[in-house]
């Protein structure tokens, strides 16, 4: 038996570290091999139970995907001697004494092989409750198979088993707390069940008798465990074609060996044999169309050396042939289908099939409730690995789940577009992803009940100022814009007129009123439109603000925004500058109440009581929801407003 470098999500990596030495006796999942890539260090298990024949990497080589690490003896081989007993035919009383020899040891070794010990894993949280224990005491269970559900107050998790082979005890109670590393149950591996043959020391006392035995042994070592059949795994299609047929009849294969490669119309998977043996027969052809369960190829399971020892008895042979069958095909066919049917709907099964992500990791994500989609891809060619599986779920459990109310907006009800092909036709440009992203945030608007007062202040005092201020700015490297004294006239006023920066409840019972101010401020960018956060300007001068404006600005041209530049708001001020224009009314940003609208100013003539004077007008739009905020109190507001930004120095009184 090899073991062979499985896919560690790189190209090549470095043996640091060989963990076994030649004639150690290893478990399956022992770690063999340590080996490092520039992104990570990662210890390769053994597939396999048995002695350590050879190890055939040294520490510095570099190994890729399926590059030969070690070559195991595996558990029940050492029978192999007694293919000589045939040369002892002609004399029985010596071939009594070797098979004496040879028989002894085999059971020895079969009644040797220790217990594995299935632990929780590392699932993201300190400590979780025992839901649910899913296998009991003599149950045969498969690796990867579900055996305890284990829950937190962020999620429900199930655990599954590291080994294969019959549950002999079970160490912990439902209810009880657990943690990374405690005991689960302990398995006894499929080899250490294998029958014992207290008969074998028999033939010692006679040996006419035991040359009989010899003779039928010799073909008995080598023969099959039974026919096992390979069928199409979770492909996370309906249908697939192959692609590449990568065995032949005949042909010897190992556990995991890919034999077939099937292809869709999202990716390219390689099927792997769940045993090791020969092919007896492949039922598929080139550019077949295959699904989940359709067999591919037959594979004559090689045998064990504990049953061969025990060929003569009529009443044990059966039973390791009836243990083992079932377990090469059953769970590959019905575990999966129920687990996942009832953690992912119908269109998170389709999401996941577009997705590239191999049969084992797609039945992972059924068992855990996993949308693929969503996870982040580390594997080469962006293909999902285990571990990016396992890195969400622990993010999952650990991170409180988002409310419903942030995911209520749809883009429209809106009918679907006629077509236009009898007008000339169209031609589809793509929206910006931040255009694409705003869209739901946009349509929370449609239930707003929205109005927008308009008003005007004269500024022409503060922009004479401004001007007299922007050369000493300009020198500090600082712009001063007019929008900085906007800023801080509004959050002044926020702090009297405090529902403008509030939230309507839930309920609609109450408004939740801020202690803190935080002004979204709306920047134009090449992509369309996005509003980073300018935190507490309330408490900053005129000149901090400046700064702080032009900063914002720059990360938003420069797409360098933090999700944290764009939370928290609880009121914007969105300015069309020079562009243009008289008024507007913006949208109000949920679950924001109210939003200023600043267009650009112009010299308009005022009547002064006795003549006209030339003044610059600033034409405002306060758009406000209409269910916390009466037309009056949005007035009133405007009004203030206008008469801060006439004389900035009432910000003083």
């Amino acid at each position: 038996m090899k073991i062979t470098t499985p896919d560690i999500g790189v190209d090549k990596a470095t043996v640091a570290e060989i963990l076994v030495n030649v004639g150690d006796t290893i478990s399956i999942d022992d770690s063999i091999v340590l080996l490092e890539s520039d992104k990570a260090s990662v210890e390769v298990p053994s597939t396999s139970a048995g002695v350590v024949k050879s190890i055939l990497v040294s520490q510095g080589d570099e190994v890729a995907e399926g590059a030969v690490l070690v070559e195991l003896e595996a558990e029940g081989q050492t029978a192999a001697p007694a293919e000589e007993a045939p040369q002892a035919e002609a004399t029985p009383a010596p071939v009594a004494e070797v098979k004496a020899e040879t028989v002894a040891p085999v059971v020895a070794q079969n009644t040797s092989t220790a217990s594995v010990d299935v632990q929780v894993p590392d699932i993201g949280v300190e400590k979780a409750i025992v839901g649910e224990i899913l296998v009991a005491v003599g149950d045969s269970i498969e690796v990867d198979q579900s055996i305890v559900v284990v829950e937190s107050d962020k999620a429900t998790v199930e655990v599954p088993s590291t080994a294969a082979g019959v549950v002999e005890s079970i160490s912990i109670q439902v209810g009880d707390s657990v943690k990374e590393g405690v005991v689960i149950l302990q398995v006894k591996s499929a080899s250490s069940a294998t029958p014992a043959t207290p008969e074998a020391p028999k033939p010692a006392t006679e040996s006419a008798p035991v040359a009989e035995v010899s003779k039928e042994e010799t073909p008995v070592a080598t023969a099959p465990a039974g026919d096992v059949e390979i069928a199409v795994p979770d492909l996370g299609v309906d249908k697939a074609t192959v692609a590449e047929i990568l065995v032949a009849v005949g042909d010897k294969v190992e556990k995991d060996q890919s034999i077939i490669v099937v292809e869709s119309d999202k990716a390219t998977v390689e099927v792997p044999s769940t045993t090791a043996g020969i092919i007896k027969a492949i039922h598929v052809t080139l550019g077949q169309n295959v699904a989940e369960g359709i067999g591919l190829v037959t594979i004559e399971a090689e045998g064990q050396a504990a049953p061969a020892a025990v060929a003569k008895a009529p009443a044990s042979t059966p039973a390791p042939t009836k243990v083992e069958a079932p377990k090469a095909t059953a769970p590959v066919t019905q575990a999966p289908v129920s687990q996942g049917s009832d953690k992912l709907t119908k269109e998170q099964n389709a999401a996941n099939a577009k997705v590239y992500a191999g049969p084992a990791v797609r039945k992972l994500a059924r068992e855990l409730g996993v949308v693929l989609a969503e996870v982040k891809a580390s594997g080469p060619h962006a293909r999902l690995m285990k571990e990016d599986l396992f890195a969400y779920v622990k993010t999952r459990l650990t991170t409180p789940q988002a409310a419903p109310s942030a995911t209520v907006a749809q883009v429209s009800g809106l009918p679907k577009l006629p077509s236009f092909d009898a007008f000339g036709g169209v031609e589809e440009k793509v929206l910006t992803r931040l255009q694409q992203v705003s869209i739901p945030q946009l349509s929370l608007n449609n239930y707003i009940p929205q109005v927008t007062q308009f008003d005007l202040a004269d500024i022409t005092e503060l922009e004479a100022w401004r001007n007299d201020l922007k050369a000493g700015f300009k020198k500090d490297g600082i712009s001063l814009t007019i929008m900085a004294f906007i800023i801080k006239a509004v959050s002044h006023l926020l702090k009297e007129e405090r529902e403008f920066a509030g939230h309507l409840s839930d309920d609609g019972k109450s408004v939740l009123l801020r202690n803190e101010i935080h002004m979204g401020i709306a920047v134009a960018t090449p992509d369309g439109l996005t509003v980073p956060v300018l935190r507490n300007p309330d408490q900053k001068s005129i000149k901090q603000i400046a700064v702080e404006l032009g900063v914002l600005g720059q990360k938003a041209r420069d797409k360098k925004l933090s999700p944290k530049d764009l939370q928290g708001a609880n009121f914007t001020i969105s300015s069309l500058g020079a562009i243009g224009g008289t008024a507007f009314t913006p949208l109000v940003n949920w679950p924001q109440v109210a939003i200023l609208g600043i267009s650009p100013a112009t010299m308009q003539p005022v009547w002064n009581g006795q003549g006209f004077d030339p003044k610059l007008m600033l034409p405002l739009s306060l758009s406000y929801d209409h269910r916390v905020i009466n037309g009056a109190d949005a007035a009133r507001f405007t009004h203030k407003l206008t008469k801060l930004l006439k004389d900035i120095r009432t910000l003083l009184i």
